[in-house]
C-alpha cells in the first residue's frame, strides 16, 4: 500500500491567498491523475469547498471527532489529502499533530508530510517561520511567497528574509506569480476550478461562456504555477509520475 500523503495549507495570517494555493494544488494533483481529497477548515461555510465540492469536506480541526475524520482514515482513502488550514490555526493545527502522535509518524517515515507555508509581506509573517519551525521535523517545508493578490513584498530585505529561511533546514522557496484582477474575479464569481474554467465548462463540466482573454491569463498563469510545482517535484513528493501534457 502506498505511503498516505498529507499537505497542510496555511498562514498565521489572514488574506495572503491560502485557499487560492490550495486550489492550485487540486487543479495540479487532478492533471496528473493523483486521487487526492481535501479538508476545508473554514467551518462552517467553507471557500474551499465552493470550488471543490466533490473532494471537500468542511472539518473543524480543533474537534477531536474531526480530527478522527481526517486521520483516521489516511490509510483507506485517496493517496493525497491536503488540508487547508484556516487563517491564524497553522500553529495551533501543527501543534495538534504533535500532540496525536502524527509528527512522529511523519519523522518515522510512515507517511509524507508537507508544509505549505503561505507568507504575507510583513515581518510578522516572516515571525511566522521562528513559530513554525520547531514542528517541521520530518516534513516538507514550503515558504510561499504569494503575488496573486498583487502583494509587494517591500518589508523584506533579502538578507532579512535569509536570515529566517535558514532557520529550517531543507526548508524550499517558491513564488505564487500575480494573475489579472479580471480573470481571478471571473474564476470568483464563476465558482469553479481553475482547470474548468480554462477549458470553459462549469462545476458539472457542461459547456460555459467565460471570455476568451481571461481564460488566456488564467492558463498562463496557471502554467507558471505549475513549472514551480514541477522544479519542487511536487510529484515525486507524492509518488505519482508528472503527466506533461497541456496545461
Amino acid at each position: 500500500m502506498a505511503k498516505p500523503v498529507v499537505i497542510v495549507v496555511g498562514a498565521d495570517k489572514g488574506g495572503v491567498g491560502k485557499t487560492t494555493v490550495s486550489r492550485t494544488l487540486l487543479d495540479y494533483f487532478s492533471a496528473n491523475n493523483v486521487q487526492t481529497r481535501a479538508f476545508d477548515t473554514e467551518s462552517p461555510r467553507g471557500t474551499l469547498k465552493r470550488f471543490h465540492p466533490d473532494i471537500t469536506e468542511i472539518v473543524d480541526m480543533t474537534t477531536t471527532a474531526d480530527q478522527m475524520k481526517i486521520f483516521d482514515t489516511l490509510n483507506s482513502g485517496p493517496a493525497v489529502t491536503v488540508i487547508d488550514v484556516r487563517a491564524g490555526l497553522l500553529s495551533p493545527a501543527l501543534a495538534s499533530l504533535r500532540d496525536i502522535g502524527f509528527l512522529d509518524a511523519a519523522r518515522s517515515g510512515q507517511i509524507t508530510f508537507a508544509v505549505f507555508h503561505i507568507l504575507g509581506p510583513s515581518i510578522a509573517s516572516l515571525d511566522e517561520i521562528a513559530e513554525t519551525a520547531g514542528f517541521m521535523g520530518g516534513a516538507k517545508y514550503f515558504l510561499v511567497k504569494n503575488f496573486i493578490n498583487d502583494t509587494q513584498f517591500f518589508q523584506w530585505d533579502q538578507a532579512t528574509y535569509n536570515s529566517y529561511f535558514h532557520r529550517i533546514k531543507d526548508a524550499t522557496d517558491l513564488t505564487i506569480p500575480k494573475l489579472n484582477e479580471m480573470a481571478y474575479e471571473q474564476v470568483e464569481v464563476s465558482s469553479v476550478p481553475f482547470l474548468k474554467f480554462v477549458a470553459n465548462k462549469g462545476i458539472n463540466d457542461d459547456a460555459a461562456n467565460y471570455s476568451f482573454v481571461l481564460r488566456g491569463y488564467v492558463r498562463h498563469w496557471l502554467a507558471n504555477v505549475w513549472s514551480e510545482y514541477d522544479r519542487i517535484k511536487l510529484t515525486d513528493l507524492v509518488g505519482a509520475k508528472s503527466a506533461k501534457g497541456e496545461k
